[in-house]
């Protein structure tokens, strides 16, 4: 049995998702509307930038996650790849927010393109490796959420510092500048800030759990002769051999959705605070806030709610919370119920509603990652390889595809209603009032109204804590059986 992990070695492990909180709240909240309503790339164009993207994470995301399930040295299977990533996704986010001056269109299209695949290159490098080492920490089902809990933990607290410095400081309202998103010349102190940060806790993350190395499972049997033609063929083997598995399947299916729900909703939040709540700078400071807020407090609860429910229903009612939080403040607003723009009761009642959504979706994200970690046990059961890489391969890709898709889908979908861009579309009388109503049926219920797939995907995994706690003493006994093979984890007894 393993003796529990050390609050430190939690607490270094969980830092680390601070980087990819940092880089997706930017890419999720500010750069579409960057370069679509401040610089003027069309939103289809920036759209696809960031799809394309997506088509590379399709591939890199499993790449990187088969090289580090059979990587072999003296630093293990994922530090290595943790510690190469540093430097690389400074420069990406960097340079993804620094365009030159003058660019056409196409060049404009072009450098989003160009610099969005080496942030995401450089943080699939680092992001798959450290998620598959949070399922190696523990087999414990119920530890293995509290680790989950510790790196959302931290992803919410990037999310929190990327919009704190950004609305409340880079993009604050000055004389100059009435609205501070407008204010080109902020983008890039503000991108170097959140780089910098990126690395300073990708290298702290890496560190505080380095002595974790001994105790993490090897890869077993001879080498292979690595080869590209053998790397490939390895990798979509080992993704078939996930797909094959009907948990994973299923629960991967679910998250996909949800994913691509959140992704509209980060992509269009500046379009519905500017123009359809018609917010200032602090209240929608305050708005976004809150919601990360709620996502700290949800994955705190995460754990004790795991003693009670099984994680399959902790990803179900997370979806229908978040989902019910996006469509029903839309309706309202149509039928005349809900506070008007400019009212005392409308920034608290938002507030309110981002804060429920927070706690929901954190119930989904937590539930959704521990499982995987539950569903590499049965896959090494099942199959005799431990491939903790393959299956976070699919949660990052599934994370990315909130800038990716729902980039795109949210770009398509401006083209669509005709939203006007460029700097002088300065407040909500600029906007045609059907334009603006299109804007919140594609925000709420026409997006979020795909949850319902979320839930139907997810009754199909079958997933208990009864079926991993046998799937666990199975594990044990192969384990006893052939001691070589992979190292218990009794060897965590040594944790100091």
């Amino acid at each position: 049995m393993a003796l529990p992990l050390t609050l430190n070695t939690k607490f270094a492990y969980g830092v680390g998702q601070l980087a990819e909180g940092l880089k997706n709240s930017a890419l999720n909240t500010f750069v579409l509307f960057y370069y679509n309503q401040v610089l003027g790339l069309p939103g289809t164009l920036a759209g696809l930038a960031l799809a394309i993207a997506l088509i590379f994470d399709a591939i890199s995301d499993p790449l990187a996650g088969s090289l580090s399930d059979n990587w072999r040295g003296k630093m293990g299977r994922r530090h290595p790849f943790m510690y190469a990533s540093a430097a690389p996704l400074g420069i990406g986010f960097f340079l993804l927010f620094a365009p030159p001056s003058g660019l056409s269109e196409i060049g404009l299209f072009l450098w989003l393109t160009v610099t969005v695949l080496l942030t995401r290159g450089a943080m699939t490098l680092y992001h798959v490796p450290h998620l598959a080492l949070g399922a190696e920490l523990s087999t414990d089902y119920e530890e293995r959420t509290q680790i989950v809990s510790w790196r959302y933990l931290f992803g919410f607290l990037g999310n929190l510092t990327s919009y704190a410095l950004g609305l409340a400081w880079f993009f604050r309202d000055t004389p100059e500048f009435p609205n501070g998103q407008f204010n080109v010349a902020a983008y890039e102190p503000y991108a170097i800030s959140l780089a910098v940060l990126m690395v300073v806790t990708i290298l702290w993350s890496g560190w505080g759990t380095h002595h974790r190395i001994p105790y993490l499972p090897r890869v077993s049997g001879e080498p292979d002769k690595l080869t590209a033609t053998r790397v490939v063929t390895r990798m979509l083997g080992e993704i078939w051999g996930a797909l094959r598995n009907g948990s994973f399947k299923w629960l991967f299916a679910g998250a996909l959705v949800i994913f691509l729900m959140v992704g509209v909703d980060g992509a269009l939040n500046l379009y519905m605070f500017e123009y359809f709540w018609e917010l200032d700078s602090q209240e929608k400071l305050w708005v976004l806030l809150v919601y990360p807020v709620g996502l700290i407090i949800g994955s705190t609860i995460c754990p004790a709610t795991h003693r009670y429910i099984n994680k399959r229903v902790g990803v179900i009612l997370g979806a229908l919370g978040w989902s019910l939080g996006q469509i029903v403040p839309i309706l309202l607003r149509f039928e005349g119920w809900f506070p008007d723009n400019g009212t005392d009761a409308l920034v608290p009642t938002l507030v309110g509603i981002k804060l429920a959504q927070g706690v929901a979706a954190a119930q989904a994200l937590v539930s959704f990652n521990s499982m995987l970690a539950d569903i590499a046990d049965e896959h090494e059961l099942t199959t005799g390889k431990r491939q903790e890489g393959i299956f976070f391969a699919a949660a990052s890709f599934a994370t990315k595809t909130t800038s990716g898709i729902g980039s795109l889908v949210a770009g398509v979908g401006l083209d669509l209603i005709s939203w006007p861009t460029g700097t002088h579309i300065q407040s909500a009388k600029d906007i045609p009032v059907e334009t603006l109503a299109s804007l919140g049926m594609l925000y709420g219920p026409i997006i979020a109204g795909f949850a319902v797939f979320n839930v139907l995907f997810n009754l199909q995994c079958k997933m208990t804590r009864e079926t991993h706690a046998e799937t666990i003493r199975k594990l044990e006994a192969l384990r006893a059986r052939s001691p070589g093979s992979q190292p218990t984890q009794a060897a965590t007894a040594s944790e100091s």
